[in-house]
């Protein structure tokens, strides 16, 4: 039996033993252990980072003396003084074995991180980028021996960091040579590490150590907004997010009208085309000005996007998406140059798409079912991406189905009489008493409701301009409970609902939630507002209600709306609309941007990427536009909250009055009145 000492590393529980004065970092290549480093063992990176434990542990069978591990030496002293090294930590590649030993890797060393989500239910996030930095020392040319400095540089890469196969663009053979003397023959190298299609390859070198960072960038490309998340990638952490309205809104707000434009404008395909291409990279330099980096820094990317959206990027025109079969060019993954979509990040920065789903389901159901996992699941889970066109996948472990509906941009405040993006100033939470019939609301920018001492001083700087989504939803629902808007959409008279605030608008009623200020005029609640929202909502519900029909059930576990709006939605007042199925209130979470945490994860973790392909080959795909059964629910589902299904869960929790305020069921001269205009 080997009398070398026992080296143990926690957390992995991983063993062996090494002869005296092997190095840590060698003791932990050999074993598979997760520890990180750049520099390849030189000392100068610092990623190696251990943390030798002292003392008895007899669950290992050890015991580790004071003087296991080599002395503290001059390289370890050098980094202290400069950069700090944490109280009881060594580096891995300068600690030598000298007994029996154990180690402790932290989190911060291990090459495959977690990446912490917030959400306690969500799956930490693997860190295993596809790009990676590596350090190494390249020969030098020699007269006797003639080989060229690429040749060099590719065995430097395969004998210090067993990478075999790679390439290099141009590019890099155009600025190789004076890097390299630069350097003194050591260099920093950045490598795209390859995937089924494509070897490995070299993106970039500096001379010497490059001490800085690498970054890709998530994209969930929207039909109305466009938002990036850009990540360290060695670290995973996002440094910046930001987002703009997808420029593409001017040719059409919803994805078939945007299909009719490029049907209609024989060069409408291209301009839509360049318009996103300019808006990404409009995207690229916002994020990049917020991190303060240079856009070339920028060496991986995913996006996510629908059916439509996706094709625009690509410069294939929609034609066949606005027809059925709905016939995609392609669903598989891609992976892209970015110079192939003209974006402006480094020249050999490399583009994901995630796979489509189906021809009206895209890359973005397919990010959410990667972020969710609905498949791994035990119980029945309804995930919602609340947006202009609605992906909704209903499974478990035996199976997903998914499908898209086209709810509209009335949930994002579009196409309503006061409606606004999310911003200070936007009416973002209703209450309405059911007594007086008086409103109360929490703006954007302010903790404090409308009725709250200071509420006038605490928004003195934005005012009150207008309704988001979530508050539309909310003052809705909120009228209905109230009973000032009937099940079938209709706002009464103030005869009918006992408060002046509803007005005759018109042919129809209004209903005044704020008074208005001087500076800014009334807001109120129009019938044809609540006839957007409830077009939006029965879209959204025909389509979980659709894929319960297949599935053969009456009822979800549990619902998960994720979307950015998603994640501002009221679970109780969603449901008093009818938007998603009845459903116990707690069983009812957000998930947030569900499809830009799937770019993530597929940004940050290469075997990802496999994951979801295989994953979205299983995923059944119903098309709502063929099916018979949804129009039938989309009527059924137009009442609030739905004039068949019977919602007992809801109903057990909220009171919702049993009015018509219809002609044929007004009350008094109310209804005749009603009656007559609607003749004229």
């Amino acid at each position: 039996m080997s009398q070398d000492p026992l080296v143990v590393f926690t957390p992995s529980g991983k063993r062996g033993r090494f002869a005296v004065g092997t190095p840590i970092l060698t003791a932990a290549r050999q074993l598979g252990v997760d520890l990180d480093s750049v520099c390849g063992g030189r000392g100068i990176c610092s990623k190696c980072q251990i943390t030798p434990a002292y003392g008895e542990f007899p669950k290992h069978g050890v015991t580790v003396h004071e003087n296991a591990l080599s002395d503290w030496n001059k390289v370890e002293q050098r980094y202290d003084d400069i950069r700090g090294l944490p109280k009881g930590r060594r580096l891995g590649c300068q600690a030598t074995v000298q007994g029996d030993v154990v180690i402790d890797v932290p989190p911060e060393s291990q090459v495959h991180k977690q990446v912490v989500r917030k959400r306690a239910e969500a799956r930490d996030i693997t860190l295993d980028p596809l790009v990676k930095l590596f350090y190494v020392a390249v020969e030098e040319p020699d007269m006797h021996e003639p080989s060229g400095d690429l040749e060099r540089l590719i065995k430097a890469l395969h004998e210090q960091w067993d990478l075999d196969d790679v390439k290099a663009d141009l590019h890099i053979l155009q600025s190789m040579q004076p890097i390299l003397r630069k350097g003194d023959w050591k260099v920093t190298v950045a490598v795209h590490l390859g995937d089924v299609e494509n070897p490995p390859r070299i993106m970039h070198l500096w001379p010497g150590y490059y001490e800085g960072a690498v970054y890709g960038v998530a994209i969930d490309l929207g039909s109305t907004t466009i938002a990036g998340h850009l990540c360290d990638l060695a670290t995973g952490e996002v440094v910046a997010s930001s987002g703009l309205m997808n420029p593409q809104i001017r040719f059409g707000e919803d994805l078939m009208s945007r299909v009719s434009y490029s049907m209609m404008n024989p060069t409408g395909a291209q301009e839509m085309t360049d318009a996103v291409r300019e808006g990404l990279n409009t995207l690229f330099a916002q994020i990049a000005s917020e991190a303060e980096i240079d856009t070339s820094l920028i060496m991986d990317m995913v996006v996510v996007c629908n059916p439509v959206m996706h094709h625009l990027l690509l410069g294939i025109d929609p034609f066949e998406l606005g027809q059925a079969p709905f016939a995609l060019a392609t669903s598989d993954a891609l992976r892209l140059r970015a110079d192939d979509l003209n974006l402006s990040v480094h020249h050999s920065a490399r583009v994901y798409l995630l796979p489509c789903i189906a021809g009206h389901v895209g890359a973005d159901a397919a990010a959410v079912a990667l972020s969710e996992a609905p498949d791994k699941s035990d119980d029945l889970v309804l995930v919602v991406d609340v947006g202009t066109n609605a992906e909704i996948l209903l499974g478990d472990k035996t199976g997903v189905l998914a499908c898209s509906s086209p709810t509209g941009p009335a949930f994002e405040g579009a196409q309503i009489s006061a409606g606004q993006r999310a911003a200070p100033g936007a009416i973002e939470r209703v209450e309405i008493d059911p007594t007086t019939k008086e409103p109360r609301f929490k703006v954007i920018g302010s903790d404090l409701w409308s009725t709250d001492p200071g509420f006038d001083l605490a928004i003195a700087t934005t005012g009150v301009t207008g309704i988001c989504g979530s508050g539309i939803i909310e003052v809705i629902a909120e009228m209905r409970m109230a009973g000032l808007v009937d099940a079938g959409g209709l706002i009464g008279s103030p005869e009918q609902t006992g408060t002046d605030r509803c007005f005759a608008d018109g042919r129809t009623y209004s209903y005044r939630l704020w008074d208005g200020d001087g500076a800014n005029g009334p807001i109120a609640v129009t019938n044809a507002d609540i006839r957007a929202i409830q077009m939006a909502k029965a879209a959204l519900y025909s389509g979980a209600r659709l894929l319960m029909d297949k599935r053969g059930v009456d009822k979800v576990d549990r619902v998960v709306l994720a979307g950015a709006f998603g994640a501002h939605i009221s679970a109780k007042h969603a449901m008093v609309l009818g938007m998603i199925p009845d459903c116990p209130l707690d069983k009812v979470t957000s998930a947030g941007n569900a499809a830009g945490t799937g770019a993530r994860i597929a940004l940050l973790n290469r075997g990802a990427r496999a994951e979801i392909e295989e994953t979205v080959r299983k995923i059944q795909k119903i098309e709502t536009a063929v099916e018979p059964r949804f129009q039938e629910h989309f009527v059924n589902a137009s009442a609030m909250p739905n004039a068949v299904d019977p919602f007992p869960i809801l109903r057990g929790v909220v009171t919702l009055p049993d009015l018509s305020f219809n002609a044929g069921g007004g009350e008094g001269d109310t209804g005749r009145q009603r009656r007559r205009r609607r003749r004229g």
